[in-house]
């Protein structure tokens, strides 16, 4: 049985999902506040989590956020923000759908499945690209960095700026670029966030982060992944 966690900190619509959960055969979960949230994706690993955005303290934003530094579970947002602002900020913190309230059940479900069945095809997904550079070996598809035989545990933002590297392998990519694409237009995020990930990178790919061979500084631009092999 999936289980499904909540996080709102409206008990009656908590009640309301998670009934409407039970009935559609899935397990619940709930937090009533961003921090238990957290608490609960790490303890409880759910399959899916349903995210409020206005919630006392951390709010939903900052949680998406975060959850997107550790983990690629699914995110469907509920809330009753519904311009095309919020929308947009929502997927460009890397949410998987955005409901708005009030909302049917019927459709709420629909969308549940929905993302719950693209999550499993993209884990289930034969086609492979590799990059290869020495020893160095990164399946996106699989979302796995090898060194040889050994596996290279990466964070899921360091992989999305790796992934922007790679795909654009051998080019110079601004700072500006990699800090769109990996944290869209989340605030606070600057040109500091890009040269630390890059460095926490560098620690984990290079052989000598201090004289980096692979992952190249461009002057006063931005970044280049040097590779021999596509």
């Amino acid at each position: 049985m999936k289980k499904i966690l909540i996080v709102d900190d409206d008990p009656d619509i908590v009640r309301l999902l998670a009934a409407a959960l039970r009935e559609a055969g899935y397990a619940s979960l709930s937090a009533a506040s961003a921090i238990e949230g957290l608490r609960a994706l790490f303890n409880e690993r759910p399959n899916l989590i349903l995210l409020d955005v206005m919630m006392p303290g951390m709010d939903g934003w900052e949680m998406a956020a975060r959850v997107r530094e550790l983990s690629d579970v699914p995110l469907i947002m509920v809330t009753a923000k519904d311009s095309e602002v919020d929308k947009l900020r929502g997927f460009n913190l890397g949410i998987d759908d955005y409901v708005t309230k009030p909302f049917s059940l019927l459709e709420l479900n629909a969308r549940i499945e929905a993302v719950l069945s693209r999550a499993e095809k993209a884990r289930q997904s034969n086609t492979q690209r590799h990059y290869v550079f020495g020893d160095l070996i990164v399946d996106l598809d699989r979302r796995q960095v090898m060194r040889g035989d050994r596996q290279i545990d990466l964070t899921p933002t360091e992989f999305r700026l790796l992934q922007c590297l790679v795909e654009n392998a051998n080019t110079a990519v601004s700072e500006a670029r990699l800090r769109e694409t990996v944290w869209g237009a989340l605030r606070g995020i600057d040109s500091g966030y890009v040269r630390r990930y890059i460095w926490f990178l560098r620690r984990k790919l290079e052989n000598d982060a201090a004289h980096p061979q692979l992952i190249r500084t461009v002057r006063n631009y931005g970044y280049r992944l040097e590779i021999s092999q596509v």
